[in-house]
Parts: C-alpha cells; structure tokens; sequence
C-alpha cells in the first residue's frame, strides 16, 4: 500500500508513534509518505519507501496567524494525486483530521477517492478538543473519519464521554520497538551517571503541568533521604525551570540531573532503576512503556491509559494523583530490596512483550485494508 502519514514532528509520544509505524510499515513492504511542516525527530533514515513531504505555510500580513490546515489540506490534495496515494492516516483529530477530510473532498471533485483513518492520542481529546471551541470541528473530524482508533481504552471512554461520536472506535495500543531496548551499554557509561551504589531514578515527559513535575521532584527527595539516588530528568518543557528552582530550595541540585531533550534515552533507561511518571493524566503512558521495556519497574499515578500498560504490583505501583507518600513509600519498597528489585524489573520486561512492534502493527495495516474494501464498494 501507498501510504501517507499526518503527525506533529515533535519530540511528543504521538510524532513518535507515529514515526515508528511509518518506519516499520516501510520494512512490511509499504510505501510511507509523512507529510508534516519538518521532518520527524526520529525520522533518521529516508529510503525508497520511506518519503517526507514538508508543508510551506506562506505568511501574509493579512492573517494574525498563518492557516496550516489550508496549507496541509492543499499539500496532502498534491501528494495524493502525484504519489498515488491510497490511505491517509492521520494522528491527532485536530487538526489533521480536519485538514485531511477537506482534502479528501477536493479530490473527490476529481473523481480520486482517499479513505481517512484518524488516530485519536489524547490532548487532542482530553485537553484541546473537549474546549468549546473546537468541539464541533473535533466531532465532525471524527465523525467524517473512514476509520478512528485510539490508544487506550481509556481514550475511548473519554471522546464517547466527551463528543457526540457515531463512528466505531478501535482500540489499537501504542507499541515498542524491544530490539531498541536490549542492553548494549558499558558499566563505565553508568558511572557518568551515578556512583555503584546509587539507585538512578529516571523522569521523562514534555515538562508540562499535566506531568506533575513538582511531584516528581517530591518523591525523590524522600526516596534519596532512604536510599543513595540520582534523578535523571530528561525533556524540555515550561516546568523545567520551576523544577531546578525546587531542586535548589530542596538542596538536592547536586543528586539531579537535567538532559534538557535527549537522542540518548535509551542509554539512561539501559541504567535506570525506576521510572517516575506521577501524571495528572495519560492517554496511555508511552514513556513508561519504554521505560518498562528497558526493565525499569514503573510509579505512577492511577489514571487515564497508564493501569492498561503499568500492572499493580507487579511491573510497578499505581497510587491515586498527587498521593505523593504513597508513590515515594511505592519507591522505597522497590529499590530497598535487591532481589526484589530484580523481580520487578523482570516483570516490566515481560509485561512490555504485551505491546511489540510486531504485534500491534498488523492491527494497523488489517484496519487499512478494511477502510480500502469500503471505499472501493462505495
């Protein structure tokens, strides 16, 4: 199949899903096109059947701020029709799904018929989608979508909660790529992280206010009181400087280290003792499914997407938002044990197997097909 991909190209869980499923798509033998405004962080490798088409958004002294739909609409109207493209798979409902559905139907026009699957992430949902200004563009993107899935069950029950949706949602999870998980990393490359007997404790997000960052801060400061520990802060985000200024107050600046966006995750995640991710919500939890997938045991809070990926006392705990104690007390009785550590660490391994690349992507080009047998019978 000829297909073309709509993601934020961003350091974001859903640019990099979506990156990943391009990339393996064009190894199962599929011609990909992303189609974005730059090229994907994790889109090191361009191909033969993997291609990237940049979206020029020109400035006119007209618009307050400049019209990327019409842009996008315009570009995927182009790609389409040059690359022969045959499915439009686009992630987020706003606004891809909307960009893409107006260029379905300029194409329509010219007798050239284009199926749209619309993966729905979360923000688009939860945070930006749910505002009512957007929530009848979002509802009729969906709605207009030849097929929608979302990546947690919990997502779903959220824009059935939220929107006036007639389409079926699919659940389709996230995925891992666990080949990029196997430890190829040396014992000297840990110690530029912490001494031998120190536990790393490791944090990864976009440094907004939905992560807790404060929180993240709190629990370590009590774990580090227990037991010798690093924290590990990687991402970049408006709560950063909040965080080095808490880290200061708490004289801990010199047990915490800021990567600031990092291409090296998964070296910290190989040395990683514990993943901290006390979120407020999660549509799914992708950063502690790599980090599970590496074998680091998972603390986090009990909402939105995380308990259908982090198991209760098994690869981690799950304590109700803002219960601070609960998560560092959590902490503690994980990382006071060796062996017990171990075990945790074994079990956060096997519960990622769940989501292999290898399992999860067939889900994808089964749903493709389908929406291309529609389309053909209409």
């Amino acid at each position: 199949m000829k297909i073309g991909i709509v993601c934020y190209p961003t350091f974001g869980g859903s640019g990099v899903v979506a990156t990943e499923l391009g990339l393996e798509l064009s190894k199962r033998g599929h011609e990909i096109h992303f189609i974005t405004y730059s090229q994907p962080v994790r889109l090191e490798l361009l191909s033969h059947n993997v291609h990237y088409h940049e979206v020029n958004v020109p400035e006119y002294p007209l618009f307050l701020y400049q019209p990327y739909e019409l842009a996008l609409s315009s570009k995927l109207v182009d790609m389409v029709k040059l690359h022969k493209i045959e499915v439009l798979h686009v992630h987020y409902a706003i606004p891809h799904a909307y960009a893409a559905y107006m260029a379905k139907k300029m194409l329509q026009e010219e007798g050239v018929y284009v199926p749209i699957v619309t993966t729905l992430h979360g923000t688009d949902i939860t945070l930006v989608g749910s505002h009512p200004f957007y929530k009848p563009a979002v509802t009729f993107s969906i709605n207009k979508s030849d097929a929608v899935t979302s990546v947690s069950q919990s997502l779903k029950e959220d824009t059935l909660r939220l929107f006036d949706i007639k389409k079926e949602i699919n659940v389709v999870p996230n995925f891992i790529d666990l080949t990029k998980h196997e430890p190829n990393f040396t014992d000297c490359q840990r110690a530029m992280m912490a001494t031998d007997n120190e536990k790393i404790i490791t944090h990864i997000s976009n440094f907004r206010k939905v992560k807790q960052i404060p929180d993240v801060i709190k629990i370590f400061n009590t774990i580090q009181k227990k037991i010798p520990a690093k924290l590990m802060m990687v991402g970049e985000g408006p709560e950063r400087e909040p965080a080095e200024r808490l880290c200061e107050k708490l004289g801990i600046s010199d047990k915490v280290v800021f990567f600031g966006n990092s291409n090296e995750i998964d070296k910290i995640l190989c040395f990683s003792d514990l993943f901290l991710l006390p979120s407020l919500t999660e549509s799914f939890g992708l950063s502690a499914l790599e980090a599970m997938a590496s074998g680091v045991p998972v603390i986090s809070s009990n909402t939105g997407g995380i308990p259908e990926v982090n198991e209760h006392g098994f690869s981690g705990y799950l304590s109700e938002i803002n219960d601070v104690d609960d998560m560092s007390k959590n902490a503690i009785y994980i990382l006071s044990d060796d062996q017990r550590l171990a075990a945790f660490k074994s079990n956060a391994k096997a519960v990622a197997q769940k989501f292999g690349i290898h399992k999860i992507v067939p889900q994808y080009e089964a749903i493709y097909e389908d929406t291309l047998k529609k389309c053909l019978i209409l």
